[in-house]
């Protein structure tokens, strides 16, 4: 299907290739006009049926990426560039949103005309404007200078004749300084592997003393029958702040704390740890409303089934002319911006991937859905601020705010909300009913889907909404009538495709997606990506050693998107606007996998709730173990002192610790060990190892008498 801003391309015939962009399409009077992106020339008509013939012949085929899409956070960019963006905007806003007409060359020569005049410039300049603006997706963003393109950022500059970089203070003095070519770098590599990659832990400092020493010298002097090398001139020397940068753009953690301070130290701590109003619509695209409610029911927790998480939020999507639902989302925090957000990047999204995600199959005719329209109908708050100037701004829609109090202006969404809850209400447990009797069942305890659950529910009604149910009071056109067209949502949609202007747009999937979903602060540290309680890694962060250099030179902050509802991944902007970096999950967080943000947020709350409630059970087993220890200590020293005698000096008691120790350890073996089919052997007469010479102790061996007397010993003391 050919929609508004599609980039086509084909062979002409002289064997080039062409791409064009689609600007405008009247598929009723079967003729649009095209704009090749490559070129200098200015829009012409082209007839539809002929574009799409060559679409299905594979003549002509559709072009997925697009090359001036570019992902812009709107407060990155400078105040100069915004400025040169608004004034350049200021003088062509009014030629370009008077379709067709702007591409009529007479019509057109006439604005520009009337525009230069009153602006003062030459019309050349505004022609370049508009091209400018028809080139890159007419968008307000596509007028912003490219001076990101300027500078080379990230490459190495080529090394020639003149001296790169800031000039040195007193360079006539001293010399202009050396430009750092390939030779150079080697030179750098080989002081920093022998000095500084070393056990012997030399400074950076002295590592290039060493390296102008052994590689800058020209001559040498004896100086104390001492060869001293003589160094080249200041001018001709690589300086510090040289040899620091370069250092530091190839520096390698691992190598250095390995051979500076060892593997073991390395691996041991410095590792890495590893979202009435019809007759405004001219057709399918042109205006789409978006509003939310509180669903009608309680939900569980997927992580506890005991948990009751409270009620829903349900935002919807529908498309004004066709009465469509073309984007949804279900989550748990109340109205707001990354609510809105979700259900606008879903309506640009797949349906079929979308549905598989909830066990879902559909075939695309089913919920034919993945554009943007030409303008949003919101509630004020949610799309209202700077959140909503990437949708303004990168895709070129208006965004439409009803006033205070007139929630009427957008009944048709309303009453869907009606239709759907009244549909579901009587299946669902845990849905809100009032109370009857004083003593009824609490209706929250009677919950039994979680939001994964709620969801599928929501999908089946909306599937059903859009290919079932007529629409009683949907006023259809005569030609509708004439050709048999029902009052189904997706009859009007597939209707309005085909015989009304085109308002749709065709932006890439990722890229609405990255510009709607909420942004947020996220730390790189030692054990991965954080946020929200959460770890993350990235081949971009692995890669550049983020988690080593977090251990050892500290924390710092990175903006990341996030898509609320699947916390599996973050997204990292590349600075050029035109990619981004996935992050994943770290193995370890496998807990969380597939759960929405508010899931995960009332986990970690939920455990802080449980850890506090510990905490005075904690503090009061800690005070019963302290009491029984010192209990224990007291009664050892009341023993002691009422025990223990001073008929040995301390000299003594110091120097029969061994002998000691071993009968204590000769009576604490006679009363542990283990004896089976124990026979009493107290009359046996034992054949000792070593006899006495004394006839008194025949039999005894020396351990057994000092046994003995230990045991005479203490018989007395006890008497």
């Amino acid at each position: 299907m050919l929609v508004v801003n599609n980039l086509i391309s084909f062979t002409d015939s002289e064997n080039e290739k062409v791409v064009e962009r689609v600007l405008w399409l009247n598929k009723e009077h079967d003729y649009g006009y095209f704009f090749n992106i490559h070129t200098t020339s200015l829009p012409y008509e082209r007839n539809i049926s002929e574009v799409e013939e060559g679409l299905n012949k594979g003549i002509i085929i559709l072009v997925e990426k697009d090359p001036f899409s570019r992902l812009i956070n709107e407060n990155d960019i400078p105040e100069k560039h915004l400025s040169l963006r608004d004034s350049t905007w200021e003088i062509i806003k009014d030629i370009v949103k008077l379709e067709p007409f702007v591409y009529h060359s007479a019509e057109r020569r006439k604005l520009i005309l009337k525009k230069s005049e009153a602006h003062n410039i030459h019309e050349s300049t505004i022609i370049r404007y508009l091209k400018k603006y028809w080139q890159r997706g007419k968008t307000k963003n596509a007028l912003l200078p490219d001076y990101y393109l300027c500078g080379g950022k990230g490459k190495e500059k080529k090394a020639n004749e003149v001296k790169r970089g800031r000039p040195r203070k007193h360079g006539q003095v001293t010399g202009e300084g050396i430009n750092i070519d390939e030779n150079i770098k080697k030179i750098f590599r080989s002081a920093i592997n022998k000095h500084y990659y070393s056990a012997a832990e030399k400074s950076l400092t002295l590592t290039y003393e060493l390296m102008l020493k052994e590689y800058f010298s020209m001559d040498s002097k004896v100086k104390g029958n001492v060869e001293i090398p003589v160094i080249k001139s200041y001018g001709e020397l690589p300086s510090l702040n040289q040899f620091r940068y370069w250092f530091e753009k190839e520096r390698d953690i691992k190598k250095e704390i390995g051979q500076r301070k060892g593997r073991k130290n390395y691996e041991q701590n410095h590792r890495a740890i590893i979202g009435e109003s019809t007759t405004e619509a001219l057709g399918p695209g042109a205006v789409y409303q978006i509003d939310a409610t509180v669903g009608d029911l309680y939900l569980l927790s997927r992580f506890n089934r005991d948990w009751i998480i409270g009620r829903p939020i349900i935002y919807s999507v529908m498309d004004v002319y066709s009465r469509m639902i073309v984007g949804l989302y279900i989550g748990l925090e109340g109205p707001s911006w990354a609510g809105a957000m979700m259900a606008l990047a879903n309506a640009a999204s797949d349906k079929v991937s979308f549905c598989r995600d909830f066990g879902i199959e559909i075939e695309k005719h089913e919920w034919p859905v993945a554009h943007l329209p030409e303008s949003i109908l919101a509630d004020r708050g949610e799309l209202e601020g700077s959140k909503v100037e990437p949708l303004i701004n990168n895709f070129g829609i208006k965004i439409l705010n009803t006033p205070s109090y007139r929630a009427d202006l957008k009944g048709i969404i309303e009453q869907h909300f009606r239709v759907t809850n009244t549909r579901t209400k009587a299946f669902l447990p845990g849905a809100v009913k009032p109370v009857k009797e004083r003593g009824d069942r609490d209706y929250r305890l009677e919950a039994q889907l979680d939001i994964y659950q709620f969801t599928q529910v929501i999908i089946k009604c909306v599937l059903y909404h859009n290919n079932q149910h007529y629409l009683t009071n949907y006023q259809r056109e005569e030609m509708m009538v004439e050709d048999g067209i029902e009052s189904i949502p997706i009859q009007l949609w597939k209707w309005g495709i085909n015989n009304k202007s085109g308002k749709l747009r065709h932006v890439s999937e990722d890229v609405v997606k990255l510009n709607l979903m909420p942004t947020g602060k996220a730390t790189v540290t030692a054990k991965g990506i954080a946020y929200k309680g959460l770890l993350y890694g990235s081949k971009q962060s692995l890669k550049e050693r983020w988690f080593e250099k977090a251990r050892n030179r500290g924390t710092w902050k990175i903006e990341i998107s996030y898509d609320p509802r699947n916390m599996d991944y973050l997204y990292l902007r590349d600075e050029n606007g035109l990619s981004f970096d996935k992050c994943f999950l770290l193995e370890h967080q496998q807990r969380y996998k597939g759960k929405v943000v508010e899931e995960i947020n009332y986990l970690l709350e939920y455990e802080k709730l449980k850890e506090k409630q510990n905490k005075e059970k904690v503090i009061q087993s800690k005070v019963d173990l302290n009491t029984e220890i010192e209990e224990i200590v007291k009664q050892a020293k009341l023993e002691t002192s009422q025990k223990q005698t001073d008929v040995i000096s301390k000299r003594g008691r110091i120097g029969s610790i061994r002998a000691n120790r071993a009968v204590e350890k000769m009576i604490q073996r006679d009363e542990e060990t283990f004896e089976l089919n124990k026979v009493n052997i107290e009359n046996s007469k034992i054949v000792p190892f070593n006899q006495s010479e004394s006839d008194e102790f025949m039999g005894d061996s020396g351990f057994d008498l000092l046994l003995r007397k230990q045991k005479e010993a203490l018989k007395k003391k006890d008497e």
